[in-house]
């Protein structure tokens, strides 16, 4: 697709799923620039349905669907944000929700997704073992795949956040998001092409699950050995559909270490007064660090979700 091509889908799927999320708000915060160095919008997606920013991709996945391919259901295989995101969308669109989860996934996240009807399936902690199992389902169940951050259709949901944040802020620099899967970057790199005004994609990623950075460095899609990060959300590996346009429009991708993540995670709560996740913080945590970087920049941020586990935070 060309740009203009591009332009047009985002429009259509942001009117298509409209009805069904929030426009979420964008936040500011005084203190928080003066510490930054530079005026940062905080577009907030831990106050979306379900509490991320998934929902608009899921929406816009199983809408894609035909009525018999929603009526045998769908599946896919989440640490959290994408399983509850695909369980509400398919209860709000009456479609069966087969979620694969790893044993080592947030309590509250699992029991989210039971909450929104959704049927967990454990599976082990990494990615081959959540892969293998959704397959066994498809293959038992002739239902549909949702891929968390691998589809097409998924990244053009997920890019709407985006369009509504340039929406109300058209003169930003920068757009930053974290990385973990790749959906959110991607989608977010598109409505930046499309509708940013000489803005510039960034992302941040976790020192402890670098794939991202190492991909983008190295021209093809790298692996971690381990996923020992407090962002849960980014334990997850980029895909063939949202690589390339990472490598096309993402200017780069910043590393930051877990103090960095936990710091930026604490000064968000205390000074914008809101929930958020860790893997929310993972890209002001970038700004913080690179502040010569973003010096006197307007810097939007994706704050991506806020489903967190209060009996364990981090600070």
């Amino acid at each position: 697709m060309d740009k203009e091509a591009i332009r047009r889908e985002l429009e259509n799927v942001h009117n298509e799923i409209r009805s069904f999320i929030h426009e979420t708000p964008v936040l500011k915060s005084k203190l928080i620039n003066e510490i930054a160095g530079c005026s940062v919008y905080f577009k907030c997606e831990n106050f979306q349905k379900m509490g991320a920013f998934k929902m608009r991709g899921a929406l816009n996945a199983i809408l894609k669907l035909s009525i018999e391919e929603r009526k045998k259901g769908v599946v896919t295989h989440s640490s959290g944000n994408m399983a509850q995101a695909v369980a509400l969308a398919a209860k709000s669109l009456e479609v069966p929700a087969y979620i694969v989860m790893p044993e080592n996934a947030p309590k509250v996240k699992k029991n989210a997704v039971r909450d929104y009807g959704g049927q967990i399936f454990e599976s082990g902690n990494n990615i081959f073992d959540r892969e293998a199992l959704a397959n066994k389902i498809i293959d038992a169940k002739a239902c549909s795949f949702v891929h968390p951050s691998n589809d097409i259709n998924v990244i053009f949901g997920q890019a709407t956040a985006a369009k509504e944040l340039l929406h109300s802020q058209p003169d930003l620099d920068f757009v930053l998001t974290p990385v973990g899967g790749g959906g959110l970057l991607a989608g977010t790199a598109l409505a930046v092409d499309s509708f940013g005004n000489e803005c510039q994609c960034f992302a941040g990623e976790p020192s402890q699950v670098d794939d991202a950075s190492r991909s983008l460095k190295s021209g093809k899609i790298e692996f971690n050995d381990s996923t020992n990060t407090i962002a849960d959300g980014l334990r997850t590996n980029l895909g063939d559909v949202n690589f390339p346009i990472i490598q096309r429009l993402v200017k780069d991708i910043i590393t930051v270490e877990e103090s960095e993540i936990i710091d930026a995670m604490k000064l968000i709560w205390e000074r914008l007064k809101i929930v958020i996740e860790p893997s929310s913080a993972v890209p002001f945590a970038a700004v913080l660090q690179q502040k010569d970087k973003f010096k006197g920049a307007r810097v939007g941020i994706i704050l991506s979700g806020g489903n967190v586990d209060l009996s364990k935070l981090p600070f």
